[in-house]
């Protein structure tokens, strides 16, 4: 806010949850720059009632909210916000990692409940996550984070990603594999990689039932890569060992969803960016980038960068 006041003119959406769809389209239609989070749906009906519009931010890095296309035909630059949220995401996804392998909410219930009376040998046993094999879906620099922590655990690294790293691979001792052989070998298999029709879905039957029976699958990218329902059967009736989501298909999730219901799977509420320092450096990318773009300026963030003219 204090970037943008005395520089434009703008309004705020100060309620909880995504603006209302008929007052997006209202406000946007006189708008020059639009900032957005994920809950806002940026689509080709939004952009056709927006002819002054020359900047879309997104408040996040990921941008599947948007109609990249779409606003490209047009002219409109779209911004996010890389970077800044990496090393607060990686964490989030090792959390997952040993909270699902060490069954941490399914004990923290237990200790509240009353039902612990006594140390035993059998009690409540979990996972190593020293030593075991980890399988990164997606080699970015959220994924290299993640990386970077399991070495600090001795971890096994194998990792699918269009391009190989081989900086990751001599520093880590990385090894890049195929997504079949990646999902066979994996002790713990997390996803870091962008929703696109390429990977919407990637994870469904045919992979679940590849994986371990006591292989879990870790999710902080987007819930559509996984299919939900194919999951719930997996974890449900014991193809693999659980899971650890912060993403999926619907947000917020519906308390009707049935992987709610199962106590091998460990879920967040999209919490990847959640840090006070995470969450500032987004909010001034984003501002900065609207600025620039609203300026006649680069943007330093530009996802369609075949949009913007000099």
């Amino acid at each position: 806010m204090r970037l943008l006041a005395g520089r434009v003119e703008y309004e705020v959406w100060e309620k909880i949850g995504p603006v209302n769809r008929d007052i997006l389209l209202q406000k946007g239609a006189d708008a020059d720059g639009l900032l957005v989070t994920l809950s806002d749906r940026i689509d080709d009906e939004l952009l056709s009632l927006c002819p002054n519009l020359k900047v879309v931010g997104n408040y996040a890095v990921g941008y599947d909210n948007i109609d990249v296309e779409a606003a490209t035909r047009r002219g409109v630059l779209v911004t996010n916000t890389p970077d800044v949220l990496t090393n607060a995401t990686a964490d989030i996804a090792f959390l997952l990692i040993l909270a699902s392998a060490r069954r941490m909410v399914e004990a923290n219930e237990f200790l509240r409940s009353g039902d612990w009376v006594t140390w035993h040998p059998n009690l409540l046993l979990g996972a190593d996550v020293s030593e075991a094999v980890l399988g990164i879906v997606g080699m970015g620099k959220i994924g290299q984070a993640v990386a970077r922590r399991a070495k600090g655990f001795d971890m096994e690294i194998l990792y699918v990603n269009r391009s190989p790293k081989p900086e990751i691979e001599r520093i880590l001792g990385a090894k890049r594999v195929s997504l079949e052989e990646l999902l066979v070998k994996s002790d713990f298999v997390s996803l870091h990689c962008p929703l696109s029709d390429e990977t919407r879905g990637l994870i469904g039957v045919k992979e679940l039932r590849s994986m371990k029976k006591a292989a879990f699958l870790i999710n902080t990218s987007r819930g559509p890569v996984v299919d939900q329902k194919a999951l719930f059967k997996a974890c449900s009736e014991g193809w693999i060992g659980g899971a650890g989501l912060d993403v999926f298909d619907n947000e917020p999730v519906p308390l009707d969803e049935p992987l709610l219901t199962l106590k091998n799977v460990t879920t967040l509420p999209h919490l990847g960016s959640a840090t006070i320092k995470a969450r500032e450096g987004m909010a001034r990318k984003a501002a900065e980038n609207v600025l620039a773009a609203l300026e006649g300026s680069r943007p330093e963030n530009l996802v369609n960068p075949e949009a913007f003219k000099k």
